[in-house]
């Protein structure tokens, strides 16, 4: 195995068993999913680069928004740095985006923004030019619920902690004041699970004070993620802003302009998709708009009707095409982009040296080339961001204890090979002498259940039913002995379940699943600020962090 060193870090590249065909062919530079993007992935920054020069850009009123923005947050000085930075008209920025979770939410975003700020450097060192990191906070999502929880471990599974604040509608999360009560009842909960160690004060105070700070939950995402990442020269921008929307005028008006195209083409290329054998999670159609209105603080998803006009879902608004121009002029605030628009957006709004992308936006960006080349576009190269699990002391211990390898409790969980191990604390095996007695007992039955159906039908059935009860008998002293196994093998079984749940959680990623607080409490943010320092090549399919 190819292991580096890195400080006292350990970075091992491992290959994943369970991606998708188009991650697959996308990694591989395969013709048949490539056709469907501008750039190589890997290979084309130079000549991305070289395109820009030919784009415009408002650089000063962008970096005004921007700074106005982040002192709200408290950014930090290099942030300020790199904003000034993009002034500069041969400035580029690195830029990938997610919902704003509590905490972060999963470990993917974390992993995103490292991805970010990794290859932003890499690039800045390559072309001798500023490449600025920017994370996209999407504040117009609305969904609360896919993001009003976090999962923490606890002994043998992962526990869901929600933030008990209800909301009603389909308000912004960007307009979701936080309710004090429900949000320090939530994190003052989250703290009692956790085992006191020379961080955990600070920690908690630390957090304290950014929920403390914020109105929004995309204020308190911003703080975290600024505590976290202090030094990196991150940039980050909420969507949602009035004066982000300002910006976005203009072009509200050409996507408003040009959206028969956009839709039309985006069907086909979904279809393109298909029938080269990829399967796509994203669901569109011809008379999609593509775009949100806001409408007593609820974000409304527009179509067109026949006639060509601007229809809510559930028919809670009406425009010609002519109002809907004149909101995107005069009130673009109350308009807001959805999967599709919002990569256009972004793409108008920044000299895009690249974009950072997770699987399924990869998955769903392979439809939206003619999109940008309906707006006179190049579609910005598209980078798998850094995928990432985390293993700490304990669990490579254990690991080691075993001899399971990482790399195959990370991609098939160890499951099967608890119950093996269990299975051999029995000789001979439990389950197959249970089975050999249950077999034997079938056979010197039958003559009996063979005579009881030759006498009379209900005899018979009572025969069947005899069988039943004694296989019942077996099986319950089967449960027994394995129930006693347990019991006496339960430290062993519990260490198998912490394998499972930090490497394999619910049968997937543990960046899908885990947040980084059990970590921050374990080893403060040295842990992050470490991986983000250790340079990792774009190209491998996932790492293990040895923490």
């Amino acid at each position: 195995m190819n292991r580096r060193s890195m400080g006292f870090m350990q970075v091992d590249p491992i290959q994943l068993h369970s991606q998708n065909t188009l991650m697959n062919d996308y990694r591989q530079n395969k013709e048949e999913i490539m056709k469907f993007f501008e750039y190589l992935p890997f290979t084309d920054l130079n000549q991305r680069m070289k395109d820009l020069g030919g784009y415009n850009f408002e650089r000063e009123k962008l970096t005004q928004v921007l700074h106005t923005m982040n002192e709200k947050w408290d950014a930090p000085q290099s942030t300020f740095y790199n904003i000034e930075r993009l002034k500069k008209e041969n400035s580029v920025v690195i830029i990938g985006g997610q919902q704003a979770g509590l905490l972060t939410g999963p470990m993917y975003t974390i992993n995103k923004v490292i991805s970010i700020v990794q290859l932003a450097r890499q690039q800045e060192a390559e072309l001798g030019v500023p490449v600025i990191p920017v994370f996209w906070i999407a504040g117009e999502d609305h969904d609360f619920d896919e993001i009003n929880h976090i999962f923490l471990p606890d002994k043998s599974k992962m526990k869901k902690h929600k933030l008990l604040q209800r909301i009603f509608g389909k308000s912004s999360v960007s307009h979701i004041e936080i309710d004090s009560t429900y949000s320090n009842q939530w994190l003052n909960q989250l703290f009692e699970q956790l085992e006191e160690t020379q961080y955990t004060k600070d920690l908690y105070h630390s957090v304290k004070s950014c929920l403390d700070k914020s109105s929004t939950y995309v204020d308190f995402f911003a703080r975290v993620i600024y505590n976290l990442f202090s030094d990196e020269g991150l940039v980050l921008i909420d969507s949602a802003q009035p004066g982000v929307r300002r910006l976005e005028s203009e072009h509200f008006v050409q996507l408003i302009e040009r959206q028969p195209e956009i839709s039309k083409d985006i069907v086909e290329a979904s279809q393109q998709l298909e029938q080269s054998g990829y399967t796509l999670s994203l669901d569109v159609k011809s008379t999609d708009a593509h775009i949100f209105y806001h409408k007593n603080n609820e974000r409304i998803l527009l179509e067109r009707n026949g006639a060509g006009e601007w229809i809510g879902k559930q028919k809670e608004v009406l425009f010609s095409t002519e109002e809907l121009l004149d909101v995107a002029r005069r009130h673009p605030e109350l308009l807001s982009n959805n999967v599709v628009t919002r990569p256009l957006m972004q793409e108008l709004l920044f000299p895009t040296l690249a974009f950072i992308g997770g699987p399924g936006e990869i998955s769903y960006w392979a439809v939206l080339k003619p999109a940008f080349e309906s707006l006179n576009i190049k579609m910005p190269p598209v980078i798998p961001r850094l995928s990432l699990t985390y293993i700490d002391r304990n669990i490579e211990k254990t690991l080691k204890k075993y001899e399971i390898t990482p790399t195959f409790a990370v991609n098939h969980g160890i499951n099967e090979m608890k119950e093996n191990w269990l299975a051999s604390k029995s000789d001979p095996p439990i389950h197959k002498v249970a089975s050999e007695i249950k077999l034997a007992v079938d056979q010197a039955h039958k003559p009996l259940r063979d005579i009881a159906k030759g006498i009379r039908a209900d005899l018979g059935e009572l025969a069947e039913k005899n069988l039943y009860y004694l296989q019942c008998d077996i099986e319950y002293l089967e449960d027994r002995i394995i129930k006693t196994l347990e019991d006496k093998y339960a430290k062993e079984l519990l260490e198998f379940d912490r394998i499972s749940i930090a490497l394999h959680p619910q049968q997937g990623l543990q960046e899908r699943i885990w947040n980084p607080l059990p970590w921050l409490n374990e080893y403060g943010n040295a842990f992050i600020k470490d991986i983000t320092n250790s340079p990792c090549s774009f190209e491998n399919d996932h790492y293990l962090v040895y923490i």
